[in-house]
């Protein structure tokens, strides 16, 4: 399978910094992969969140990850800096897919890039037409 393309800052709508912590650096003294997909966690929620979007409380924008992924291109840890970008990927009736990209400290090319599926689901957590507030929010990740 050939390997994607390493993405570039320029090619991301939304972007905001996050520190990285000691805690998420493992025993080779690099981020884990888990740490990976906490930051691409915390950044998209907290972009749904500058958005209006409710994502918790008692009546929330329910979306349920149904699909993630990652591909590293160079490593992060402790105290780097990064600034995670946002684009849509995909837009359709009940989903959608948002490509995540970290960029280390000043560096321009992403250190790695991923991405989520989310579906919108109604309460009973069957699948559910995007809300045209949520898609007009998504819609301005298109890069």
């Amino acid at each position: 399978m050939p390997r994607p393309e390493q993405p570039r800052r320029a090619g991301f709508t939304a972007l905001r910094s996050l520190q990285t912590r000691w805690a998420d650096n493992d025993s080779y003294g690099h981020l884990n992969n888990a740490a990976y997909f906490s930051l691409f966690d915390t950044a998209i929620s907290l972009w749904q969140i500058d958005q209006g979007i409710v994502i918790d409380g008692p009546a929330p924008t329910r979306l349920l990850v149904v699909e993630n992924g990652c591909t590293y291109f160079a490593e992060c840890g402790f105290p780097d800096v990064l600034q995670v970008g946002l684009r849509l990927a995909h837009l359709g009736r009940t989903s959608f897919r948002t490509d995540i990209a970290l960029f280390r400290n000043d560096d321009d090319a992403a250190a790695a890039c991923g991405f989520f599926t989310q579906v919108h689901v109604d309460a009973a957590g069957h699948p559910a037409p995007l809300p045209d507030h949520l898609r007009a929010c998504l819609s301005s990740l298109t890069a």
